[in-house]
């Protein structure tokens, strides 16, 4: 069965979580990819300490979802045989993209002006914290400084709290990884119009603003600035909130509608409550009556009884070990046995895109650093005493 992204050679030289959760998204669908790694494991592994076990260091990249479908190369790119073995390999690529901040390519010779001279049909992508121009072009910075600057951190949270700290999803996998995947798809299809690559220039900071744009129209409509939990769909409403029930666990209800908020009312026993729904100068009393009555009873017993009629948004809130055994994400396999590693089952997240023809497929368990060094080198029409030159040089590393 044929994959989307078929043929498609994506080099990646990325690192931390936006860059490899693209390039699994991409090699998902079908892309052939090809990690370049440090050798060593580079700067992150030298400061922990290094992998001291073999088969540790295998399982722990088997388990990790983000490097499965991928090959690994490990080159010294400050060496003049590795940078060399990176631009044969961008010959025929579709697709670069790295992580660096910016000015860190050009002295590795792999900015977009070397390798679209190499290759013009490349697509070459870089994702950063702010992007690759403005005055915060040159900051360090991680999900939580990304989500601040792009307004997302400033309006998740309660009144008395503050921001609250989400996990690094929003900026690092939504407005970083899954939107550098979006726009590289996008540049890809350009070309089979244009004959032509070009660059894709994703910021973090860019994409928590771009999730933004429902709130953002509502700001410039309205003038209002929202804050945490001041809002409908931030914590004010009763009917769009969170409740925990006698057994210590939660319940949320998404009872936008008047006709859902009307039917929970009378489903809960709490008819009295109808009337009020949109009455703000009440949404405080309201809430706390709904956790007095949600508080009378276990979650599960909520929960059994409310889906089970019609036209009342609820679920319940999943920890993530009972996220992976929901009945709804078993059927949509969205928890997979990916394959096995020393005999070990691993399980994995499974495919969230659902293509009827083209279907995305886990193919290969994630490699360790260098695993594949020998086998492209090969493909590349290096013979084996070269190669055994630029291992003994440090330029390339077989793991």
């Amino acid at each position: 069965m044929s994959m989307a992204l078929q043929g498609i050679k994506v080099i990646d030289l990325t690192r931390l979580a936006p860059g490899p959760y693209c390039t699994m998204v991409l090699g998902d669908l079908g892309a052939d990819v090809i990690r370049v790694e440090e050798p060593g494991g580079g700067r992150m592994a030298r400061e922990r300490g290094g992998e001291t076990d073999a088969a540790d260091a295998q399982r722990r990249t088997a388990f990790n979802a983000l490097n499965r479908n991928k090959r690994s190369i490990a080159l010294n790119l400050k060496n003049d045989d590795a940078r060399e073995v990176l631009h044969k390999l961008c010959q025929d690529a579709d697709v670069f993209i790295e992580g660096f901040r910016p000015g860190v390519v050009s002295r590795l010779s792999c900015d977009y002006e070397t390798l679209s001279a190499i290759n013009p049909r490349l697509v070459y992508c870089s994702l950063s914290g702010y992007g690759q121009d403005g005055p915060y072009s040159d900051l360090v910075g991680h999900d939580i400084n990304y989500i601040s600057v792009g307004g997302a951190l400033g309006v998740i949270g309660s009144p008395e709290v503050g921001p609250a700290i989400p996990m690094n999803i929003i900026a690092d996998f939504a407005g970083g990884g899954l939107h550098a995947a979006m726009a590289i798809m996008a540049a890809l299809l350009a070309r089979t119009h244009t004959g032509r690559g070009q660059t894709v220039d994703i910021a973090m900071s860019d994409g928590a603003g771009y999730l933004l744009a429902s709130m953002l129209s509502e700001y410039f409509s309205s003038g209002t600035v929202p804050t945490p939990g001041d809002t409908a769909l931030n914590g004010s409403a009763p009917y769009y909130n969170v409740y925990r029930c006698k057994d210590g666990k939660f319940l949320s209800v998404g009872c936008i509608e008047p006709w859902f908020w009307s039917t929970l009312c009378q489903a809960i026993g709490r008819e009295d409550l109808i009337e009020g729904q949109f009455n703000s100068a009440n949404f405080k009393s309201v809430v706390g009556d709904l956790r007095s009555t949600f508080a009378q009873r276990d979650r599960e017993d909520w929960w059994t009884e409310l889906r089970a009629i019609d036209n009342i948004a609820v679920a319940k809130v999943y920890s993530l070990d009972e996220m992976v055994d929901d009945p709804q994400n078993i059927h949509r396999k969205m928890v997979v046995d990916a394959g096995t590693v020393n005999g070990e089952v691993v399980r994995q997240v499974g495919i969230g895109p659902k293509l009827s023809d083209t279907p995305g497929t886990i193919r290969t368990l994630g490699p360790t650093a260098g695993q594949h060094t020998r086998e492209i080198l090969d493909s590349l029409g290096y013979d084996s005493s070269k190669v055994a030159s630029m291992i003994e040089a440090g330029a390339v590393d077989a793991g």
